[in-house]
């Protein structure tokens, strides 16, 4: 188990729009990046976990997600959300920020395309927890934090 350093506020790298990559270039070394990506998130006890939080400058995230009895993985390269529907308000944490939770508006419903860790491509319809999840790590590839959705009297 190889657990890595997660980012925290004030990192440059958590600013950054990361790099789009193709997946024959990291199809090698992607399942080593995918252990050690949800043994991170894990550990932390996070749902989410996009690539530059551990230092790795790729549109590459990953989302685990329980519902009732069931238990989702997703692995997201290149990820663009190309639905949305229904804002809602919501709490919500980042494990660069460890203990601080805020409500954020997000959309209810997403459907997201990309890559999937086979190199496949791939399009995910989601809701509620799971549309808040690929929302939150889509805009941690992007350099946007989910503080920058406080309304400007609260930053």
């Amino acid at each position: 188990m190889a657990v890595l350093r997660i980012l925290k506020y004030g990192d440059k790298l958590l600013r950054k729009k990361t790099k789009q990559v193709s997946y024959q270039d990291i199809k090698n070394k992607l399942p080593l990046i995918l252990k050690d990506m949800y043994d991170t998130m894990e550990f932390a006890k996070g749902i989410g976990l996009s690539a530059n939080q551990v230092g790795l400058d790729m549109q590459l995230a990953i989302i685990s997600y329980k519902e009732n009895t069931k238990h989702y993985n997703f692995v997201i390269i290149n990820p663009v959300i190309v639905s949305l529907d229904g804002e809602i308000y919501g709490d919500e944490g980042c494990l660069s920020f460890p203990g601080f939770f805020i409500k954020v508006k997000r959309y209810e419903n997403v459907v997201v395309r990309a890559i999937n860790e086979n190199g496949l491509p791939v399009e995910i319809k989601a809701t509620g927890l799971l549309a808040r999840a690929f929302q939150h790590e889509i805009d941690d590839l992007n350099g946007v934090l989910f503080i920058d959705h406080l309304p400007l009297r609260l930053k």
